[in-house]
């Protein structure tokens, strides 16, 4: 599992005061594409897909963010992992946006490559 932490700052905003949630999803991307890589360090991964993106809470400025994001399946080509993002410590906090995001392990000309 890897964790991931972000504070939201006023350049993260959308029009109403609430994080933007492109940005959110950028965080995500970045954090399980993070995970992946540490944990097969020999692949050059791409990403393919989230499952689904439901934004269950607004979020405000000056929120710290915690993104976990751990290994659910790993096939072949490609890997995919659960993500949960929590405002604060996990453990004093619900899940404020959950996902399941894949990733696809590709050679120097985005051919994809199996996972040694």
């Amino acid at each position: 599992m890897n964790t991931t932490h972000h504070l939201v700052l006023p350049e993260d905003l959308n029009q109403y005061g609430h994080l933007f949630g492109g940005r959110l999803l950028s965080w995500v991307d970045e954090a399980s594409w993070i995970a992946a890589s540490l944990d097969f360090p020999e692949c050059q991964f791409v990403t393919i897909g989230m499952n689904k993106v439901e934004f269950r809470h607004a979020i405000q400025e000056g929120a710290i963010l915690t993104i976990l994001s751990e290994l659910l399946n790993q096939g072949k080509t490609s890997v995919t992992y659960s993500v949960n993002v929590y405002r604060g410590k996990v453990t004093q906090s619900e899940s404020l946006f959950s996902t399941d995001i894949t990733f696809v392990n590709v050679d120097a000309e985005g051919v994809k490559k199996l996972i040694a």
